[in-house]
């Protein structure tokens, strides 16, 4: 099984390039991060955890931006977001900082995409916060076109976009759908809860599912699997990723007997010290 790691980059942190080289030195697998752009002082939505919203929040790093710094200076590791904001997005320039992040990686990169739960946040990007999972799913299948082989037009309910020359391509290759075109561009994992609509949507245009803190899984993915099997997917199934995971060898274990590839660690957000102490603490379960 695959150990990646997460953090919240900010401007406070370990810098992208330092915790990069220290990753692919010490044999972990990957580097994801999240996305916030900004996050309203007026804001009424509570922290899902419960509690203040912590400080780096407020302060992360453009995703593309750090993960480009550290395609850099690596050369295994993978590479992913968890999670875009899809929706608070223009799609016609995600596809290409995506495609371009694939292209000069080599193909390591995952996009994690998301549906977000910071009302405001959505609202200044001017997102309806009821439509934002289809608006989040137009933007993908808009951009998939722009990602294709061939010039091809899409025309969805929230976008369209003109067959077009777009370069580069995504590294990754198409992977085949049953009855439908093939997914184009990176490997895509949806995060969210467990549920027969986030379900529906990884069967249709996903690769995989990227659970937060990686509970309950043993009685959810059989029904992921179902939604997969009835859509006509491929007998591989849907990769199912545990996203933010604080790790324990019995956890870990479990992960594993339960077929899981890979596995992301979460890490502090905090200076180059602490980092390195819990990558080192990490080490036992590489």
């Amino acid at each position: 099984m695959r150990i990646s790691t997460t953090i919240f980059l900010t401007d406070e942190t370990i810098t992208p390039v330092r915790l990069a080289r220290e990753l692919e030195q010490r044999g972990f697998a990957g580097l994801y991060v999240p996305e916030h752009t900004h996050i309203p002082i007026s804001r009424e939505t509570p922290y899902p955890p419960g509690g203040p919203l912590p400080r780096e929040y407020g302060r992360t790093l453009d995703p593309l931006i750090a993960l480009g710094q550290a395609a850099a200076v690596t050369e295994r590791i993978a590479l992913g977001t968890g999670i875009t904001l899809v929706a608070q997005h223009d799609p016609i320039g995600l596809a290409k900082q995506i495609a371009t992040l694939d292209h000069l990686s080599g193909g390591r990169f995952t996009l994690g995409i998301g549906f977000g739960w910071n009302v405001e946040e959505a609202a200044d990007h001017g997102v309806d916060w009821r439509s934002r999972r289809e608006l989040g799913r137009d933007r993908v299948a808009l951009m998939r076109a722009l990602w294709a082989d061939e010039p091809t037009a899409y025309e969805g309910e929230f976008g369209s976009v003109r067959a077009s020359h777009a370069h580069p391509k995504p590294v990754q290759k198409p992977r085949e759908r049953k009855g439908a075109p093939p997914l184009t561009g990176p490997r895509t994992l949806i995060g969210g809860g467990a549920g027969p609509k986030l379900f529906a949507h990884i069967a249709e245009y996903a690769d995989g599912w990227m659970p937060i803190g990686g509970r309950g899984l043993t009685e959810t993915v059989p029904a992921l699997r179902e939604a997969w099997e009835q859509a006509g997917r491929g007998p591989e199934g849907p990769q199912v990723v545990p996203y933010a995971v604080h790790p324990s060898p019995g956890k870990l274990a479990h992960y594993r007997d339960l077929g899981f590839a890979e596995v992301v660690l979460q890490l502090p957000s905090a200076d180059e010290a602490e980092v390195l102490r819990t990558l080192d603490a990490y080490a036992q379960y590489l």
